[in-house]
């Protein structure tokens, strides 16, 4: 007979019997907690996005000038100074273009550390504490296991992949903004999804419609028997949003930028036929929106009101880089949309139709497989190409001859080197100095363009000086201005 197997608890045998200390055990079943799942599902998509906004930014490949733009702000702010961003304009303030003033929060982690990556690993530190309330409220409603579906459903998303991969923006703030809103709006917390949605007016200016929108929700769901106190803020949220949208575009922005004006609104006002959105483009782009990520179901949510104030703008502008599926356009729409789907769930489970709920208790599983199945062709599955991690030889040698560049040199770059040098330099967008002669001028061109074409191109940008070209590498091209001719 095994003695072991029968000793009274405390014994020699017992004591034996168990290797691990009870302490650990109990440590690790604790990080096992259900309550933890959104914020390891967060930790991981942290890790993910860094790894790709990162990565691609090791490898010289920004899409645009807008790291560069919104890094010259954070870099004012992070020395106390007021929000120049030279790229858009020798001397503009940046607040004179779009009203964004939450950006100022990265400034003292980039005092700390100096440098484009600070602010690509403060979105996805962002992005990914938006995953926390879609999953937490799923899982409240509808247990862990579709709760943490429906969070990786979201976190996937082509939407937020998208703005991810693309470089960096203000709307980082809104996601998490946006999320801890409507969680709470879905919990009837009607206060505290009032103080999260408020601070999106600071954002960006448009957001405030959003803001309204949300007001108008709570309202919605509290005007029959709710709190009357209840009902007034919303009014107010409501009021405030309309308010604060409105000062910034009539007041604040004009303001700053010392034109007396809003200048996209030239994107809103053109009698072009081909300036407005092709029906076939619109339908495209909702399809996007509200098939792989709700099945539709969405549409049976009031939060899904929410998405109109942004798809509104989009469609009526007359810039068709805002109509598609690209950049970062519709990563504001993807919070809204997930958490819309959760409330529909939660709603139409409860149908008397049969098909509608058995329809909405199998869309956690549906929009997690369409985002997984999505994702292959998406930026997140670069992450399984070995060269992503890889920074060229090419890229190397580029970076080498950038760094011939002296710190606060003035500098007239396009999108290539542009986030190499607007940490240490002052930098210009190419052909937007304004009368202002650079010291250098880099730029990353065609292949087939020698030396001789871009130091013809630096003649026609500044006529009256001369620029020596100092040398090539990685298809970016350094010139230095010698003086007058």
């Amino acid at each position: 007979m095994d003695t072991a197997a029968t000793a009274p608890p405390g014994t020699a045998a017992d004591s034996s019997a168990s290797t691990v200390p009870a302490g650990p055990r109990a440590r690790a079943a604790a990080l096992r907690r259900p309550a933890l799942d959104p914020y390891w599902l967060a930790l991981v998509l942290f890790v993910l996005y860094t790894l790709l906004s990162v990565s691609r930014h090791r490898r010289m490949e920004n899409m645009s000038w807008d790291l560069g733009i919104f890094e010259q702000a954070i870099r004012s702010y992070a020395h106390l100074q007021a929000p120049v961003a030279d790229l858009k304009g020798p001397g503009a303030n940046i607040l004179g273009d779009h009203f964004s003033p939450v950006t100022a929060l990265i400034a003292p982690f980039y005092r700390l550390f100096p440098g484009p990556a600070t602010l690509l690993v403060a979105q996805a530190l962002l992005f990914a504490v938006s995953v926390i309330p879609v999953t937490r409220v799923a899982a409240h409603l509808f247990g862990r296991g579709r709760g943490l579906l429906m969070g990786a459903a979201y976190g996937l998303s082509w939407g937020v992949q998208r703005a991810v991969d693309f470089d960096f923006h203000e709307i980082a703030f809104a996601m998490p903004l946006l999320a801890f809103a409507l969680e709470a709006v879905i919990r009837e917390r009607w206060y505290p999804a009032m103080l999260w949605a408020a601070p999106l007016v600071l954002v960006k200016e448009d957001l405030g419609a959003t803001v309204a929108v949300i007001g108008a929700v709570i309202w919605l769901r509290c005007r029959r028997g709710g709190d009357t106190r209840v009902v007034l803020y919303a009014i107010g949220l409501a009021a405030f949003g309309v308010i604060a949208s409105a000062l910034a575009l009539g007041v604040i922005i004009p303001g700053f930028n010392g034109g007396g004006d809003y200048a996209y609104w030239e994107k809103m006002d053109s009698g072009a036929a081909e300036a407005t959105i092709p029906l076939d483009t619109a339908l495209r782009t909702l399809a996007w929106v509200l098939l792989p990520t709700t099945g539709l179901l969405a549409l049976r949510s009031p939060l899904l009101l929410a998405v109109l104030p942004t798809l509104g703008w989009r469609f009526v502008s007359h810039e068709e880089h805002y109509w598609g599926t690209d950049w970062h356009y519709n990563a504001v729409l993807m919070p809204i949309v997930f958490l819309a789907l959760v409330d529909a769930v939660d709603r139409g489970r409860r149908s008397p139709r049969p098909w509608l709920a058995a329809y909405a208790r199998q869309m956690p599983v549906a929009v997690a497989a369409a985002s997984v199945a999505l994702t292959s062709s998406l930026p997140l599955y670069g992450l399984t190409v070995p060269d992503t991690y890889r920074k060229p030889a090419s890229v190397a040698a580029a970076e080498r001859l950038l760094d011939r560049i002296p710190d606060d040199a003035s500098v007239e770059a396009n999108v290539g080197p542009i986030s190499r040098l607007t940490n240490r330099c002052r930098v210009f967008w190419v052909g937007d100095t304004r009368g202002i002669e650079p010291d250098y001028i880099a730029l990353k061109e065609d292949p087939y363009r020698t030396p001789e074409d871009v130091a013809a191109y630096a003649r026609q940008l500044h006529p009256g000086t001369s620029y020596r070209h100092l040398g090539e590498a990685g298809d970016v091209h350094v010139l230095r201005r010698e003086g007058p001719r």
